[in-house]
């Protein structure tokens, strides 16, 4: 009977989320909790049960997001080449923010806001994560000097707004992000400009 109950909740946390995931589709990203029950076609208990609040269910959203850009930040870290890793690092932020309205909004606020220790432990790991592919850049010569992690994440954030507000992101990030690349790459020392890869 334990076995069937638990069955139950699964299947019904899943048609919550799925519900969700097509909420947020739809440009709706209130995430109205009893909205969310009557659409998914469960009580408004059983959301609540597994999301206690909005800022949970979000978080939830942006979960397999989350798990992909740490990926990609530990890949970063292993970059030969530090500038490269700079590269992996602001694509995959920028792409994982236009690809996921939750992510991004995890992504923009602050860590007090957080639900679960899962995020707050993936925040803490994501920073630690940039700042060690910042630092190799640093290092190398290959990052414009006194760009800490904090102006790096608001620099990203400000071009992913861009691209959506561009009507057509998926058309305009990458030019967005070369532009965003060129500015945060540390000037040639001739004096001319950064040499193309």
């Amino acid at each position: 009977m334990t076995t069937t109950l638990r069955a139950d909740a699964a299947r019904n946390r899943e048609r919550v989320l799925a519900t969700a995931r097509a909420v947020v589709a739809e440009g709706d990203l209130s995430l109205q909790l009893n909205e969310i029950a009557r659409r998914a076609g469960v009580g408004v208990g059983t959301v609540y049960r597994h999301f206690p609040t909005r800022r949970a269910l979000l978080e939830a959203l942006a979960t397999d997001a989350f798990a992909t850009l740490l990926d990609q930040a530990r890949a970063a870290t292993h970059e030969d080449d530090p500038w490269d890793g700079v590269e992996l690092l602001l694509r995959a932020f920028l792409r994982g923010q236009l690809g996921d309205p939750a992510l991004a909004e995890v992504l923009a606020t602050p860590a007090e806001q957080d639900a679960t220790t899962q995020t707050t432990a993936g925040r803490a790991e994501l920073g630690a994560l940039a700042a060690t592919v910042l630092e190799q850049a640093t290092r190398a010569g290959r990052l414009r000097p006194g760009l800490t992690l904090d102006d790096l994440q608001h620099l990203v954030c400000g071009t992913a707004f861009a691209a959506r507000i561009a009507g057509t992101p998926r058309h305009r990030d990458e030019l967005y992000l070369t532009v965003l690349l060129a500015g945060v790459r540390a000037p040639d020392p001739g004096g001319g400009s950064p040499p193309a890869d």
